[in-house]
């Protein structure tokens, strides 16, 4: 399924730095947290900027940043892939981009069952 951010522009360093923190104390004060608690596209995009590279992953995020849109599966493996490589930050970063992915998969998927 494609995944698709809204977003016209990708956000900075420091507004990714504290969305990506924000996002995640917001979840573990959650005992179950809901699939929607997820980054801004905004930060999604950045989240890709700062790991795209000429490696496979890093092209997967290349084009996700380039157009906004990505194929789900091969944008979180793309991330899981680029997590084994990260600081702790980035890493974080990261799980919050797989975070927004299945947000939007969840999302796609609420929107069809109510189409039927």
């Amino acid at each position: 399924m494609i995944v698709t951010s809204r977003a016209g522009a990708p956000a900075g360093d420091l507004q990714i730095a504290s969305t990506v923190a924000d996002v995640l104390a917001r979840r573990a004060a959650l005992e179950r947290p809901p699939v929607s608690l997820a980054i801004p596209d905004a930060v999604a995009l950045g989240v890709a900027a700062m790991f795209r590279s000429s490696t496979p992953s890093g092209q997967v995020l290349d084009r996700f940043l380039r157009t906004g849109s990505a194929e789900a599966d091969a944008l979180i493996e793309a991330a899981r892939t680029e997590q084994a490589y990260a600081s702790p930050e980035g890493h974080a970063a990261l799980y919050c981009l797989i975070g927004w992915v299945r947000a939007r998969l969840h999302r796609q998927t609420a929107a069809a069952s109510t189409a039927v």
